[in-house]
């Protein structure tokens, strides 16, 4: 990977940002919308994952980068189980249901392999020694 100078480069940043949308999406369209106990809940894992990101990006070093985006894979996960309320309570259809616990799955993934690859890289300049 070549050097990355803005997280809005970052893939993980930009599908993260697309689960955001499609939870936002889902607002406007289901009955979830009006469920804003757990609209707020989505939306603040959602937002979560995104911005931890960004947040990890800004941070001193490797090590804090991945400790940024290890939040952000549990917010994938939480928002994922947030999915399956919604589904319960019949306020998504499970078409919906399948496509957003999908990219929940693909972002979690994907922050998985990139924090293994920051483990061994320098791309945000300081190395940490592992204790």
């Amino acid at each position: 990977m070549g050097k990355v100078e803005r997280f809005e480069d970052l893939e993980v940043w930009k599908l993260a940002r697309v689960i955001c949308q499609k939870v936002e999406t889902l607002f406007q369209e289901t009955g979830l919308g009006k469920n804003y106990s757990l609209r707020n809940q989505m939306e603040r894992s959602s937002g979560s994952i995104m911005d931890n990101i960004a947040e990890g990006f800004g941070r001193g070093g490797n090590q804090e980068f991945i400790n940024f985006l290890s939040y952000s894979k549990g917010s994938a996960t939480e928002l994922k189980s947030q999915l399956y309320r919604a589904l319960d309570k019949k306020l998504i259809s499970t078409e919906e249901f399948k496509i957003l616990a999908a990219d929940c799955t693909q972002v979690d993934n994907r922050i998985g392999a990139f924090m293994a690859y920051l483990r061994k890289s320098d791309m945000r300049g300081i190395k940490f020694k592992k204790t």
